[in-house]
């Protein structure tokens, strides 16, 4: 799978991209990364991408211009290595829907398709550059960031952990926290005695259809106490 981010601070993104889990799957080729700089595509000397806000109001916007030469130049590329499947665009917004569990499962299920990301600054982005590219909007929460960065940063994370390959194993994203709208159980690792603190029996009896009936009574616990939302909707399946 491609990730494609479209940014004012490319060095941000790639130093995440290029570490932990992420970097090592794209060195072995499982999904590949690239951050573009929408400066570059700026047509005047300052490489301003910049201006004020027609009807007035505080703040810059971000143009339109940049930001589409920019997207057609993601297009080029791919057009050059003859990849024909359409890409698939997303703006980094507060006004987007909620990013989720499933939303990143429905794009991981698609890794043929890339992945464009757009990330915003000072008073977002122009309108029209959102209808050029057919963005859709993606909201990582409900609060402010400086920028669509580190939100771009999250989705490119989700999304690839569920790609094939890219976990060391793939069987690990399965039965942990959100999956079939449960939270995950407790985690335990040696000793089996810390500071006092004992690892549940059952984890250590061997049996494990008495373990996987803890793990189950313990996730609808936890997901009860902590999100009744999610846990209606576990109920409702």
């Amino acid at each position: 799978m491609e990730f494609h981010v479209m940014t004012l601070f490319p060095e941000m993104t790639d130093m995440i991209m290029g570490e932990s889990i992420i970097g090592r799957a794209v060195k072995k080729g499982v999904i590949s990364t690239r951050s573009w700089n929408i400066r570059d595509y700026a047509q005047n000397r300052s490489r301003h991408v910049d201006d004020y806000i027609y009807g007035g109001g505080p703040g810059m916007l971000m143009q339109a211009d940049p930001i589409y030469r920019c997207y057609k130049g993601i297009l080029e590329d791919l057009e050059a290595r003859d990849i024909t499947e359409k890409p698939r665009a997303i703006y980094l917004s507060p006004k987007g829907r909620t990013f989720r569990q499933e939303i990143a499962e429905e794009l991981s299920a698609a890794p043929e398709t890339p992945l464009i990301l757009l990330c915003g600054h000072y008073e977002g982005v122009d309108e029209r550059a959102l209808q050029l590219l057919n963005a859709e909007e993606l909201s990582v929460g409900d609060y402010i960031l400086t920028g669509g960065e580190l939100a771009s940063m999250i989705i490119v994370d989700a999304v690839a952990r569920l790609i094939p390959g890219v976990l060391g194993d793939d069987d690990s994203s399965v039965s942990e926290t959100f999956h079939d709208n449960l939270l995950e159980c407790p985690q335990y690792t040696r000793p089996e005695v810390y500071e006092g603190l004992r690892v549940p029996d059952v984890l250590l009896s061997g049996n494990h259809a008495k373990i996987a009936a803890w793990r189950l009574e313990q996730s609808e616990m936890i997901t009860r106490e902590r999100r009744p939302d999610l846990y209606e909707r576990y109920r409702d399946i």
